[in-house]
C-alpha cells in the first residue's frame, strides 16, 4: 500500500511519541490529577508535544485537538485528534495496556487512524479506502455469524450500568460464547484482526476511539455509538462488531437504526 503524506506524518508522529513514552515507562514518574480527576504525567505532555510539532510542521493550516495541550482550529477543514497516552493509569502502574492514538478528520469524517502501543508491541493503522493493517499485515474482522459463537469485549460500562440498557447487556452476556474486558486499544485491535467479534463501551472520549473506529471500519467492521450514530466529536459510547453480528447486537441493546 502506498501511504499518503497524511498517514506517513501520523506514523512518524506516533513513532516520535513512542520514544518519549519508552523513556519514562516504568520509571518513578510524578503523577498529577487534572480537573476531571484523571491522571497526567510528564510523559503524556511531552509525547503530545512531539506529536503536535510533527503535525504542525507538516500541516501548519490544520486544526489540532489534543488531550493534554488543548485545541485550535476545531472548525478547520482538516482536524487532528490526538491522545498521546490513552490508558495513563496503565502506564503509571507499569502494565502495557496503553497506546498513542492519532487520527485525522476531514470535514467531520475520519480519514486516517494510527494506534501505537509501544510497550505492548503493536502498531495498527488505516487510511479510508485503503484497508487496515496491524504490524504491517492487512487485517480483517471475523466472519462469525452466530452470537452463540462470538467473543465480545466490554469496557467503561459505568453509564450502561446506571441506565435502562443494563438488563439488555445482561441478555448479551447470557447469549454470547465468551465475554472479556480487554479494554482500551487492545480489544479494537482484536476485533479488527478477527480474534473477537464485538466491543461495547458506554463511557469514552472521541480522542480514545477516533483512530480505532477507522481501523475497525477499514477491516470490514461496523462502528457506531450506542445510538447508532457514526463517530464524531461528541461520541461517548461504542458498539463495534463484524457485519454479521452488528444487527443482532444492536437489536438486543436497543440501538436505533442510523
Amino acid at each position: 500500500m502506498e501511504r499518503s503524506r497524511f498517514l506517513q506524518v501520523a506514523l512518524d508522529a506516533a513513532a516520535a511519541a513512542a520514544e518519549v513514552i519508552r523513556h519514562y515507562y516504568r520509571d518513578d514518574i510524578e503523577v498529577s490529577l487534572k480537573p476531571d480527576q484523571t491522571p497526567v504525567t510528564r510523559a503524556d505532555v511531552e509525547s503530545e508535544q512531539v506529536i503536535r510539532k510533527a503535525i504542525t510542521d507538516a500541516f501548519p493550516d490544520h486544526g489540532f485537538y489534543g488531550e493534554e495541550t488543548g485545541h485550535q482550529g476545531l472548525d478547520a477543514e482538516y482536524l487532528w485528534l490526538v491522545d498521546p497516552i490513552d490508558g495513563t493509569r496503565s502506564f503509571v502502574r507499569g502494565y502495557p495496556f496503553f497506546s498513542t492514538q492519532v487520527a485525522l478528520m476531514h470535514h467531520g469524517r475520519i480519514v486516517v487512524g494510527v494506534s501505537s502501543a509501544p510497550a505492548f508491541g503493536q502498531l495498527a493503522w488505516a487510511e479510508r479506502g485503503q484497508g487496515a493493517f496491524l504490524d504491517g499485515h492487512d487485517c480483517r474482522v471475523s466472519q462469525v455469524e452466530r452470537l452463540e459463537e462470538a467473543a465480545v469485549s466490554s469496557g467503561n460500562l459505568r453509564t450502561l450500568a446506571s441506565g435502562p440498557r443494563w438488563s439488555d447487556w445482561a441478555e448479551v452476556v447470557r447469549r454470547v460464547a465468551r465475554i472479556r474486558g480487554y479494554g482500551d486499544f487492545y480489544h479494537y485491535h482484536l476485533l479488527a484482526s478477527g480474534r473477537i467479534e464485538a466491543v461495547v463501551e458506554s463511557d469514552v472520549n472521541i480522542l480514545d476511539i477516533a483512530a480505532l473506529s477507522l481501523i475497525v471500519e477499514e477491516a470490514g467492521g461496523i462502528f457506531t455509538d450506542l445510538e447508532g450514530r457514526p463517530v464524531g466529536l461528541e461520541t461517548t459510547s461504542v458498539l463495534a462488531a463484524n457485519r454479521h453480528l452488528y444487527p443482532e447486537l444492536a437489536s438486543l441493546l436497543r440501538v436505533p437504526r442510523a
